[in-house]
Formats: structure tokens, C-alpha cells, sequence
């Protein structure tokens, strides 16, 4: 159903099977937050950012995600002007992967998103037992697409992450990241190999890329953001960002 970006709607409260929501916002935040009812987001455009406790994931607008019921997570949109959020009883949950799930929207599940998102919650009919269960079918088999960081938790860098993750910088290299927080190089590189399974550098590569993502969904040419990443040039950016997708950025969001 097509609601205002301002109404607010308990989901929880309500009994119906399948509750679409179709909006068309700007940006969102909701809080950090978990439903009864398993949740899928997907937005056409801008991006969509999934906080957990200890990961950080993006999508992009070709990507959705599914969030079983009782998940802890916070979502943030930026740039988005089709915004669907579908939820499902716990029954149908149950046919949904089991764990957060990110993947690539094809030109079939997109339409069929489109489709519940906008059906009328008092009206089950015949016929859309049967797109749900298509719909079910497409997600379960989309192939997955996950950018994510997976952030250490230990005490030393609690707050020097609290503002690398708000004010969304890129991390400082290691020799300053070990003045700011005053332990040694070597400590944080075994901080960060044993609750990222990555050494610094690789885990500020990924931050990276989760960021290029971030940037150019949300609009941002080539130019802006290599500059806004610290990259030498855009030929320099490109590289990197084929190197790491395999793609470049166009190919990337030509998906």
C-alpha cells in the first residue's frame, strides 16, 4: 500500500500474512530496532545502509535485503525515492533464508516486489498466493551481493570508530591510527586479524569500497568521490574499485 512518508505504521500489531509498504522518501532513519515479522527492504534508488551489532552492509540500488524476524538492526536510506518494505507472518518467514540476506534484484523480482508493495492489506486473493509464492521462489535463489565491514569490538577503538562510522571518514593509516588511540601498530594489527580476520590495511580497503558504494549510489560522480576517498586521480579510483568488484564503476551500476 502507498502511504505518506510521514505515517507511521505498527506492523506488528497487524494479523495480515503479508503487509506491503510503499513509499517515496528522501532519506530515513529508523533507529535501531527488530520486528516479529521478517522484513524485506528495497529501494530503486540512492542507497539503503544495514547497521548490526558488529557489521556494517550497503545496498545499492539493484540490491535488497531480507531481515528475519527478530533481528537487531538499523536501516538508513539517503537518497531514495522508492522505498518498499514488505513483511511477512512467521509462517511465511519460515520459507525465507534463515540469516540477513543480501541480494541482486532482477527485472522479474523487482516487478513482483513492486507488486506486493502495493497490494491492499484487507485483500488476499487467488491470484496473489501466487506472486508471493514466485516472489519466494526469486529471493531464495537471487544470487547473494554483500558489501560489508565487520567492525572489532575492542574497547581501544570504541571511540575512534564512533566517529569513523558517523562522520564517514576514511580511516587514518596505521601509524596514526596507533597515536590516536596510543597502543602500538602491532596491537592493532592483531586487534584487527583476530575479530575481522583481515590485517588493518585490507579492513581500510574494504571501508573503502563500502564508501565508494555509499557515495556513488547516492549520486556522486566519479571525480567527487575519488577525491572525497583521497585517491591520487579518477583513472586511480577505477582501478582500485575494478580490482575489488571486478567491475568498474559503471559496469558496476549497470547491473
Amino acid at each position: 500500500m502507498l502511504i505518506d512518508k510521514h505515517k507511521s505504521v505498527d506492523v506488528d500489531r497487524m494479523t495480515h500474512d503479508v503487509i506491503g509498504i510503499a513509499a517515496n522518501i528522501g532519506s530515513y532513519d529508523s533507529g535501531r530496532h527488530c520486528h516479529h515479522k521478517g522484513q524485506l527492504l528495497f529501494a530503486e534508488s540512492g542507497c539503503i545502509s544495514i547497521l548490526l551489532e558488529e557489521e556494517q552492509s550497503i545496498l545499492p540500488p539493484y540490491c535488497a535485503v531480507w531481515i528475519p524476524s527478530g533481528v537487531m538492526h538499523n536501516a538508513k536510506i539517503t537518497n531514495a525515492m522508492t522505498y518498499r518494505a514488505l513483511y511477512f507472518s512467521h509462517d511465511l518467514s519460515l520459507m525465507f533464508p534463515r540469516k540477513i540476506h543480501i541480494f541482486q534484484v532482477n527485472p522479474l523480482l523487482r516487478q513482483l516486489i513492486e507488486r506486493v508493495a502495493l497490494w491492499e492489506w484487507e485483500k488476499q486473493k487467488i491470484e496473489q498466493h501466487h506472486t508471493l509464492a514466485l516472489l519466494i521462489e526469486e529471493v531464495n535463489n537471487a544470487p547473494a551481493n554483500k558489501i560489508s565491514v565487520v567492525f572489532p569490538k575492542d574497547r581501544r577503538l570504541v571511540q575512534w570508530l564512533k566517529n569513523v562510522i558517523e562522520e564517514e571518514l576514511l580511516p587514518q593509516p596505521l601509524n596514526q591510527v596507533a597515536l590516536s588511540i596510543g597502543a602500538s601498530e602491532k596491537i592493532i594489527t592483531r586487534i584487527f586479524m583476530k575479530e575481522t580476520q583481515m590485517p588493518y590495511q585490507s579492513w581500510r580497503q574494504q571501508w573503502r569500497l563500502f564508501m565508494a558504494i555509499k557515495l556513488l549510489s547516492k549520486g556522486e560522480s566519479i571525480s567527487n568521490t575519488a577525491s572525497i576517498l583521497l585517491f591520487s586521480c579518477d583513472s586511480a579510483f577505477i582501478a582500485f574499485f575494478k580490482k575489488q568488484t571486478g567491475k568498474t564503476p559503471k559496469k558496476y551500476f549497470a547491473i
